[in-house]
């Protein structure tokens, strides 16, 4: 379930690069687009917090700051697919074929996550 909704938000983001000329308008935008969604599905106390947010980000909103968070959730993503690959290893020494699956499956999750963060452009 994860691995969709990072994946949605993922593509849904990527998309919205190209009509955003910043990180800060990009994430303004972002916001704004699930407010939206928000409203259609009258969550009064998502618009609440979104709106908050979407005024923190305009207020305080810095590009090199996004850039600089976005390096570091990278660095962390690429510290997740070493750790599932470690696993992975001690799985395939023991031979136990259930866990191999598990953290293969696990690895490949960990790898499209690091794959769709590089991908983005900031």
């Amino acid at each position: 379930m994860k691995y969709r909704i990072f994946l949605t938000l993922g593509l849904v983001t990527l998309s919205t690069a190209a009509f955003a000329t910043t990180p800060c308008q990009e994430k303004e935008q972002d916001i704004q687009r699930e407010i939206h969604y928000a409203e259609k599905h009258h969550n009064q106390s998502r618009i609440d917090g979104l709106n908050k947010a979407l005024r923190e980000v305009k207020n305080s909103c810095s590009d090199t700051k996004l850039r600089a968070d976005h390096q570091q959730k990278i660095a962390r993503q690429k510290e997740e697919v070493t750790e599932r690959r470690h696993d992975l290893d001690e799985a395939k020494a023991k031979g136990d074929a259930d866990k191999i699956s598990k953290r293969e499956h696990k690895l490949a999750e960990a790898q499209e996550q690091l794959k769709a963060l590089e991908s983005r452009d900031y």
